[in-house]
């Protein structure tokens, strides 16, 4: 695919000029979406990837627009699956929810400047060893038995990574939120503010979601233009699809399930692209593997739009028969529309969930969390534990 500087050049900064005013001018005031707002966001988020797909498809053929919608696809799957994760974190540290806007806005820019670093170091190993794609493969299919072994979504346990607990015994910190603020001077002496923790624990879910979405994409495609664009349009909404959903994200409770067969295949598909470019001398006498098949485009985006179809079918069904029960998983341990936890509900956090990139993550108070006023709560995750 021959894609001009000039080309790279106004697909970058009209992208970014998009993102700027997302940031910017709407979030700029922290509230919380209304519906109309965020559903409005996202329908057009959406269709400027099936828009701009159709362009690629227009200049460039079906080829490499099927590698842009199924690599779309896949990281929009992914981000999704990582919102999830993102909702417990909100909950875990009774983020009010008026400043949860401003928190995941700085948790997507995040996002999109390591995944900007983790493409170009793809893209630049790619070039340099073709041996690669053995790494990728086999990464793709560890991630994928490992969530397969880990089941359903469940947010019942929660286990801090190790950057957040030295953040929390090592920081000065107050347990009160100052607005959006990171930190606070109280006493003559400067301290974190309970966000500043949050922004940490984004961010470094952000590295290790990089981890996986990289090497996933690049089994649908080497084209790092493609790469860029569909990680920068799957990353694009998602502040309002969180607030859109909410508790219904509970509800995919196969979506880990369903991105794990997905992952496994790309894998596969991986693995199976490096031995026929092999060149590694131990296999195959350094020789390419001519029976190794190359899996068309075509099939690659009809699996993923099958598996992710059955997926969300049968979570949903699930909820409903669970629901019926009174086991709604949208209902136990959920994040409420209130500005926090009241005071102590923090503390009963239980360990042990593990996600796509192999992240922990901390759950809410498994006694439930209760409505307050909007005034900045407080939160005991913030102290040293």
């Amino acid at each position: 695919m021959d894609v001009h500087p000039y080309v790279w050049y106004i697909t970058v900064g009209v992208l970014l000029a998009v993102l700027a005013f997302d940031v910017f001018v709407i979030g700029r005031r922290p509230h919380e979406p209304s519906t109309k707002e965020s559903a409005s966001a996202i329908i057009f988020y959406v269709s400027m990837a099936l828009i701009f797909g159709l362009g690629v498809w227009y200049f460039s053929g079906g080829r490499y627009a099927g590698e842009f919608y199924a690599g779309w696809l896949t990281e929009y799957s992914l981000s999704v699956d990582n919102l999830f994760i993102f909702l417990i974190i909100m909950s875990r540290f009774g983020v009010p929810r008026k400043y949860q806007q401003t928190a995941l806005l700085v948790g997507i820019i995040l996002a999109l400047v390591f995944r900007g670093i983790f493409i170009a170091l793809g893209a630049a190993a790619i070039n340099q060893f073709s041996w690669i794609f053995y790494i990728f493969g086999a990464f793709l299919i560890y991630t994928a038995v490992h969530l397969a072994r880990q089941g359903e979504n469940d947010d019942e346990d929660y286990q801090e990574n190790a950057v957040i607990r030295f953040a929390k015994r090592r920081l000065p910190a107050t347990d009160e939120y100052n607005g959006v603020k990171l930190t606070v001077k109280q006493n003559g002496k400067r301290l974190i503010t309970p966000m500043a923790i949050v922004i940490i624990a984004l961010g470094t879910t952000d590295l290790l979601f990089a981890l996986d979405s990289i090497p996933a994409i690049y089994g649908l495609t080497q084209e790092p233009f493609l790469v860029f664009t569909a990680n920068v349009f799957a990353l694009m909404g998602l502040r309002q699809l969180y607030f859109l959903l909410g508790d219904l994200l509970r509800r995919l409770v196969y979506l880990s399930l369903g991105l794990s067969v997905v992952l496994a295949f790309i894998g596969v598909k991986l693995v199976l692209h490096a031995m026929h470019e092999n060149e590694l001398p131990f296999i195959n006498g350094g020789k390419h593997v001519e029976w190794a098949p190359e899996v068309p485009i075509w099939v690659s985006l009809g699996f993923i739009i099958i598996t992710l179809g059955i997926t969300t079918i049968l979570s949903l069904r699930k909820s409903r028969r669970d629901a019926a029960r009174g086991e709604d998983p949208a209902a136990a341990g959920s994040v409420p529309p209130s500005d926090g936890p009241k005071p102590g509900d923090s503390g009963n956090a239980a360990v042990g969930s593990t996600t796509a990139n192999g992240a922990t993550v901390d759950s809410a108070a498994r006694s439930g969390v209760q409505d307050v006023s909007d005034e900045p709560s407080k939160s005991g995750s913030a102290k040293k534990s």
